[in-house]
């Protein structure tokens, strides 16, 4: 069985690295049966082999080999299309795997502006009766209002955030593993969240170090970045136990039209507290 991916090469290595990575981790998750192969007795890898995914995308089994070893970089735009499809790669996958390659996705929306205004953000999640906030692309805090400091007290419970980061907070402030149910599962899905959420900037030198920091300080970040899983960040139910017992809410993630870069996070209680 080969190896697993070691931390250089998986959180701040070379793009081309970085790619294969992740196509590796793409192919051992996928189960021949799923597919109609067979599993055969004698298969020491997980997932499936090499050539079949090159069958699968119609591509050379040696191509393949090479994009996966990170030996190449010009990987065509019809080639990674291809890798989605065989591979069948979510939306915020393949999002991040053209991130990866330094191509434009044909089927991917316009790129957003980068500017955006702090307070407008501020005045809206203020104007709002249920706990929201809004976080950049760093998932840095922008704005939140009196009701989410009231929920995410160990975190928002102060004129300013304890910690501005929501990634750092869930992985570093030991209050948050009490206070987010089931945070094991919670905490893992966040990584892969933020990892779709911040492909594009895998050549930001502040945002390597944030990864490489936090692998640093935290083994199960670590464990959760080097698993390579990308998902888009949704809403759903969310459980959080605070000191007035415990609460369950519906999570509503939304993007800002004019600046996709931005998340507003709105939790409705399923109970209501009027």
């Amino acid at each position: 069985m080969e190896a697993p991916p070691s931390l250089p090469d998986a959180a701040a290595g070379e793009p081309a690295q970085q790619l294969g990575a992740f196509l590796r981790a793409a192919r051992e998750r996928l189960q021949p049966q799923a597919l109609g192969l067979p599993a055969g007795r004698r298969r020491r890898t997980q997932g499936l082999r090499r050539e079949e995914v090159a069958a699968l995308c119609s591509i050379s089994p040696t191509w393949y080999t090479w994009i996966e070893q990170g030996r190449t970089q010009a990987v065509s735009v019809a080639t990674l299309d291809a890798l989605a499809q065989g591979l069948r790669l979510s939306a915020a996958e393949r999002a991040y795997l053209f991130e990866l390659a330094r191509r434009a996705d044909p089927r991917a929306l316009p790129a957003p502006g980068d500017a955006h205004d702090d307070q407008a953000y501020a005045g809206l999640v203020h104007a709002m009766r249920h706990p929201a906030y809004a976080l950049d692309r760093r998932w840095d805090v922008l704005a939140f209002n009196a009701a989410a400091a009231r929920l995410f007290a160990p975190w928002l419970g102060a004129p300013h955030p304890r910690e501005p980061n929501l990634l750092r907070w869930v992985y570093l402030d030991p209050a948050a593993r009490n206070w987010i149910v089931d945070w094991p599962a919670r905490a893992r899905r966040l990584a892969a969240e933020f990892r779709a959420d911040t492909a594009q900037l895998r050549d930001d030198a502040r945002h390597r170090e944030f990864v490489r920091t936090l692998c640093a300080q935290s083994p199960d970040f670590e464990q959760a970045w080097l698993s390579q899983l990308v998902l888009e960040r949704e809403g759903g139910l969310r459980g959080f136990v605070t000191p007035d017992g415990p609460g369950s809410y519906h999570q509503f993630t939304l993007r800002a039209a004019a600046h996709a870069d931005v998340r507003l996070i709105v939790l409705r209680p399923l109970k209501s507290v009027d």
